[in-house]
């Protein structure tokens, strides 16, 4: 079609010629652009930016408003505690056991000796664990500034007074003197009693070669306590 022809108008011709011209020459294709490659501390700053939004208007827990929860700790009795309670409620009835003082005499023991005895019938396991502080004591009594009088009640009140809550392993503190006087009265009477089964030097953090875990026998037959 010549651009002469009079069947076209002059805006008519001009339309058809920009279309020819679209033809000829499309647009170029746009590529799509590619994706920035980020570093790792680029990426960290924007999370970090991220979690700030995210936090914003969060209040810092007030620590005042938290409840502090402390386990109990057993504390250790003295004779005079006990001396104390058997005024205010009478004598304590203890096993009529003569703890004699021979034995103790003949066998004095080092400050810093390790005590152990245990009956021949006693498994090795438990006595093991006894040894390691694996049992959980019951009770405890300290000796220190007792006489020697003092320290034998003292051993038939806290023996008695386990075997009257049916408990089995108790904690004496005999210290270790120059001397070891108590601590050798403690060795020779425990070896005497006819309810400890077994005793031995408790570990480092639970006094080392100044105190002593004793393992006593249940009671069978204790009122308080049905089989």
């Amino acid at each position: 079609m010549s651009k002469h022809d009079s069947s076209l108008s002059k805006e008519q011709f001009k339309l058809l010629k920009d279309f020819k011209k679209q033809i000829s020459n499309p647009h170029p294709r746009v590529e799509p652009a590619a994706p920035a490659i980020k570093t790792a501390e680029q990426e960290q700053a924007e999370d970090f930016e991220l979690f700030q939004k995210e936090m914003r208007g969060v209040q810092k827990m007030d620590h005042g408003n938290i409840a502090q929860v402390n386990q109990p700790t057993k504390k250790k009795l003295d004779a005079q505690t006990l001396a104390k309670r058997a005024a205010a409620e009478g004598p304590m009835q203890t096993d009529e056991t003569i703890l004699s003082d021979t034995q103790a005499m003949l066998n004095p023991v080092g400050s810093q000796a390790s005590l152990s005895y245990r009956i021949a019938t006693l498994q090795h396991k438990v006595f093991e664990d006894l040894k390691a502080g694996n049992l959980r004591w019951f009770e405890a009594v300290d000796l220190h500034g007792c006489t020697v009088e003092e320290a034998r009640v003292a051993v038939l009140q806290i023996i008695q007074m386990a075997k009257d809550e049916n408990q089995n392993v108790i904690k004496i503190v005999h210290g270790k003197g120059p001397e070891a006087i108590l601590k050798t009265y403690v060795n020779g009477w425990l070896r005497q009693h006819r309810d400890v089964l077994a005793f031995v030097s408790a570990p480092e953090k639970q006094g080392g070669t100044g105190a002593v875990l004793v393992l006593l026998k249940r009671a069978e037959k204790n009122p308080k306590f049905k089989q």
